[in-house]
């Protein structure tokens, strides 16, 4: 059995939605890396622009595209443009999403629906548009990235954790559908990463210390630290390859261990 064959993503097209920056970007860089052809796309120009030069500079030849996935209209675009520059899409990553951290009492249903919009029915609307694809190919991986949060419920994020609990099961009934199809559909549960968009929150205090929410991460996780986007990188390729034909309806917390600890006694 050839190992390096079996992780191998050479011939392949992979579609990162939200791959601009962060999470999105560091689990594309890890496809390249493996062989895979790049897609991404992201809600803005300037943004596109970044991320192409961002790519560039990492040696990556990816193709960005202008589009929202909440839209049905704007994803079939997107799939058709891919398949026209790429080929058809052999793996997407369902990696666009946001979060509104507001107490629930205070949050109005119009916040409430767009968090579900783009992080729980963007991944139904392009998971449902690369399928056919994946069907006449008699293959394909679906990688819907999930959260902690798929798990555990938390002040401030009831939308986000609705959405996320709901992108478990579409996962899980993805495989239910389409896995006689040789279509696997997983998801990756990332814990806690040391992201731009993260940075505010370990901040050293002007006394040295570490910030309250830093400590509190720090202390949750057997592992001691944050994750870097690099540790996503590895599950990544996994679920992408043929290493993973028979894992489907999983999902892969790379969380440092939070959800198997209860934490230390006070």
């Amino acid at each position: 059995m050839d190992m390096q064959k079996m992780f191998s993503l050479e011939g392949k097209t992979a579609l990162v939605t939200g791959g601009a920056y962060g999470i999105g970007f560091a689990i594309a860089e890890a496809l390249a890396g493996a062989g895979a052809k790049i897609a991404f796309n992201c809600r803005s120009q300037s943004n596109l622009d970044n991320a192409l030069a961002d790519y560039s500079a990492k040696g990556i030849d990816a193709r960005g595209y202008i589009a929202d996935v909440t839209s049905e209209e704007q994803v079939t675009e997107l799939i058709g443009k891919i398949e026209a520059d790429l080929g058809g899409v052999d793996i997407l990553v369902n990696n666009a999403g946001i979060i509104k951290r507001i107490p629930m009492t205070e949050m109005s249903a119009e916040d409430f629906r767009q968090v579900v919009d783009i992080d729980l029915i963007g991944p139904f609307i392009c998971a449902k548009a690369v399928i056919p694809g994946m069907l006449k190919k008699g293959h394909g991986k679906i990688i819907n990235i999930c959260s902690m949060m798929s798990e555990l419920g938390r002040e401030t994020v009831s939308a986000y954790a609705a959405a996320k609990g709901g992108l478990k099961m579409l996962t899980r009934n993805i495989c239910s559908e389409y896995g006689e199809a040789n279509i696997q559909c997983n998801g990756i549960g990332p814990g806690y990463i040391a992201t731009p968009q993260t940075a505010p929150l370990r901040e050293r205090q002007a006394d040295g210390s570490r910030h309250p929410f830093d400590q509190f991460i720090v202390s949750k996780t057997p592992a001691g630290r944050w994750g870097d986007p690099e540790d996503l990188m590895g599950p990544a390729v996994f679920l992408a390859s043929d290493a993973s034909n028979f894992v489907n309806g999983h999902i892969l917390y790379v969380d440092g261990g939070i959800l198997a600890y209860i934490g230390k006694q006070p």
